[in-house]
């Protein structure tokens, strides 16, 4: 959905809803066939209409979700991916079609925000719950929308305001367009209060007071420093999330990512996908992008050239052509394994129909046999199909028979039900932990450190309490934590807000290209247990990466920030959309109102 054809969704949010099939949580009603004179009339029907937005117009965005926030970051490889390039431009597919997916989720949370609050019928009740978590969806799309373009237009009510407009829109700026996503939440939380449903799978008034906490301490460096009274909204709102929602951190970190526990307490904000087949675009496809070639067994999986990165490896202390196989086997960060495959590494989780080892009757995904073993999977390979050693692990459900066992019901051709999760309540600790911390390097803020170790502790068993913590051990423990879960570039946007030439240095340090020779050394560690890498080496030769080619200066000229151009195709219909037009100012509180 086009930014030009975002007035016409007002039409298809009926047709959407009638469509969209969803999972056994969002309760919706058997219905054929609906309009906006017979719908919105119960209850369920309310409910039912709230129900595609957790999937359908975000379907789009799924690539842009680990393109931006993992390729541009350095957390993912790509070959020579512009993503991984800086080389980014208004006529990428990827680019467009995640615009458009942010678009058409605001044009619908708008429309079917509009519907509910005219309804009738409904109690007064389950109509405020859902007008609640349409905004969160609209937020949740500004969001990402002023993160990854800067400044974009505030588009409030879709039919009112671009009915011939379209190409007259202007963008706004940056602080403006934070401004408005905290009013939205401020909206959503009036009409989500006392509904706190942590694990059912819908947004509730905690998921929108840690959005209005992450907004916040985003829009704290906007201006070129640190405000302090933003900090001190996040720092606020986070903790509220952190000690009243009953929410906690999972035991296990590789249990977030796995379908049985879909609707987790940990996770605030997710899509979620449905494999049930009734409509395209319910579904969860990232398998597709980020499996190895045959892990689902339809032959739709290419992600065998999607990597995590070098770089990302020596974040978690590997480096394959220094270490032995025991500082990865036996890491003492939970968070690798979970991350990434390695090798030596198995995950019970997956492929649970294959034996790894007759003897011990081990079951599941064994990384080497996958590659080198045909008796295990007979279309092993025969080498290593990863540029730099390791493939992605989030975001994987395995095969058919590990989709039942986790849904109890089969996947299918690039569709799974597995949630993606888009803010955790990890991510609420870590950002109170700064918000405390505010413009300062350290904190010995001990409840800002409580947070802080909350995250580390489980991921590190023996991790020591520290007395003091620093923005870098935050800004570390955030890659970890979130790693392959698309957040990873919007930390850069952040302090580049506030500190480019911080955010510059380290993109450019990073190693972001391939390795040469692994595979040899892959297969003979799988025949004979020697880790060799003699023949192996680290390509040096790639151009290192520009970062600066995608920012862009203050109107004021005081400061740079990382930006993205918009589609070719909008610019066309409206030049004020080209990156090379600044934004306007706009009073958000008086203009606009819910």
């Amino acid at each position: 959905m086009k930014f030009i054809n975002i007035k016409y969704i007002a039409a298809l949010a009926i047709y959407g809803m009638a469509m969209t099939s969803c999972e056994d949580f969002l309760d919706k009603p058997n219905e054929d066939s609906y309009n906006a004179n017979n719908y919105y009339k119960t209850d369920e029907q309310c409910v039912a209409g709230v129900n595609y937005l957790y999937n359908s117009p975000w379907y789009d965005y799924q690539r842009g979700f680990f393109k931006v926030g993992e390729g541009l970051s350095g957390n993912l490889y790509m070959s020579n991916s512009p993503y991984c390039t800086f080389t980014l431009n208004g006529t990428d597919s990827d680019l467009k079609n995640m615009s458009y997916s942010l678009w058409a989720v605001i044009g619908h949370s708008s429309t079917v925000y509009n519907y509910i609050n005219g309804a009738s019928g409904p109690s007064q009740a389950v109509k405020n719950r859902c007008m609640g978590e349409a905004l969160v969806w609209k937020a949740m799309a500004y969001f990402y929308l002023v993160r990854s373009f800067g400044e974009v237009p505030i588009v409030h009510n879709n039919t009112n305001e671009l009915t011939g407009a379209y190409n007259s829109k202007q963008k706004v700026w940056r602080s403006d367009v934070y401004e408005y996503i905290i009013m939205t939440l401020e909206k959503a939380r009036e009409l989500l209060a006392g509904v706190n449903t942590p694990t059912n799978g819908r947004v509730d008034y905690y998921s929108a007071t840690a959005l209005l906490a992450k907004t916040y301490w985003m829009k704290a460096g906007v201006s070129g420093s640190i405000n302090a009274d933003d900090m001190a909204k996040a720092a606020q709102y986070a903790k509220e999330v952190i000690d009243n929602s009953g929410r906690t951190l999972e035991s296990d970190y590789s249990e977030i990512f796995q379908g049985h526990n879909n609707n987790c307490s940990e996770s605030l904000i997710a899509w979620r996908w449905t494999a049930d087949g009734n409509v395209w675009t319910a579904q969860n496809s990232l398998e597709s992008d980020l499996g190895m070639t045959g892990m689902e067994g339809y032959s739709a999986s290419w992600g065998d050239w999607t990597d995590p990165s070098v770089d990302l490896q020596e974040a978690f202390g590997i480096s394959l052509l220094e270490n032995q196989p025991d500082a990865w086997i036996n890491n003492v960060d939970t968070r690798l394994k979970a991350t990434m495959m390695l090798p030596g590494f198995n995950y019970s989780y997956m492929w649970r129909d294959h034996e790894i080892d007759a003897t011990s009757h081990e079951f599941g995904f064994s990384y080497l046999k996958f590659m080198f073993d045909k008796n295990y999977n007979t279309s092993a390979p025969g080498q290593l199909n990863s540029a730099t050693g390791s493939n992605c692990v989030k975001h994987l459900y395995g095969n058919t028979t590990d989709h039942i066992a986790e849904f109890g019901h089969s996947d299918a051709r690039m569709s799974s039900s597995l949630s993606t999760h888009l803010l955790r309540l990890a991510d609420i600790y870590l950002i109170y932990a700064e918000a405390v911390m505010g413009a300062a390097k350290s904190t010995n803020n001990a409840s800002a450190i409580d947070a802080y170790y909350a995250v580390r502790s489980r991921a590190i068993k023996n991790a020591k309490r520290p007395s003091v913590i620093t923005f870098e051990d935050i800004w570390q423990e955030r890659r970890l934590e979130l790693a392959m879960e698309g957040d990873r570039w919007f930390d850069y946007v952040r302090v580049s807000y506030f500190d480019p030439e911080f955010c510059v240095n380290e993109l450019k340090a990073q190693k972001r290209n391939s390795f040469w020779g692994l595979s040899d050394s892959y297969k003979t560690y799988y025949e004979t247990g020697v880790w060799d890498v003699s023949n192996a080496g680290y390509d040096t030769s790639a151009a290192p990466a520009n970062p600066e080619a995608m920012m862009k200066t203050s109107p004021d000229g005081t400061n740079r920030y990382f930006f993205m151009p918009f589609p070719q195709e909008d610019v066309v219909f409206n030049a004020n959309l080209g990156s090379n037009v600044d934004g306007v100012h706009v009073d958000v509180r008086e203009t606009y109102s819910y």
